[in-house]
């Protein structure tokens, strides 16, 4: 076989074998991309079963409250009522009749990844029915009455005296470096 001719097969053979092959598929989404993703699709799945029929250009703040509120039955977080007597006790000794809910963390969750979500797809963030001030409203009432029925406040993280401190100490530092 002549120098030309292996010259003229191995070009043929990569026009060849490019055809024949399939582009790579996508990389694997990410933990957060898969559950964002399945988030958005629930989401439209529970506008669509809406009577009648919400589109995601008429959704608004009050279709998002009625979705975490639908999302509740779901829930596997025990939110005791006043009128319970484990009512503000963290670990009650005994099974009780209150109901289950969806905690207040996975809500916060998936508030930010519908958010998101709604503007990778077109949407504009200021009409984005997620981070309406009514959802943040909900979500801090939710996690007050979960706190308190648990017995567990939540604190504020004091972030900002330990910023002022260090930037304090990075000046007194200075001052002595001169």
């Amino acid at each position: 076989m002549s120098a030309s001719s292996v010259i003229k097969d191995s070009a043929e053979g990569s026009s060849r074998s490019t055809a024949d092959h399939h582009p790579a598929p996508p990389p694997p989404l990410s933990r957060y991309e898969s559950q964002k993703r399945r988030d958005w699709n629930t989401f439209g799945q529970y506008l669509k079963n809406q009577r009648p029929p919400v589109s995601l250009s008429q959704c608004n703040c009050n279709h998002v409250l009625d979705f975490l509120r639908y999302l509740d039955q779901f829930g596997k977080t025990k939110v005791h009522l006043h009128g319970c007597v484990f009512f503000g006790q963290p670990d009650p000794p005994a099974p009780c009749t209150c109901p289950l809910r969806q905690a207040w963390g996975s809500l916060d969750a998936l508030i930010g990844r519908l958010r998101a979500a709604y503007e990778e797809h077109g949407g504009s963030q200021d009409t984005n029915p997620f981070g309406n001030g009514a959802i943040r409203v909900y979500l801090r009432e939710v996690r007050e009455c979960q706190a308190k029925a648990r017995g567990i406040p939540y604190k504020k993280k004091k972030k900002k005296k330990y910023q002022i401190k260090a930037n304090k100490d990075e000046a007194k530092s200075s001052r002595q470096a001169t």
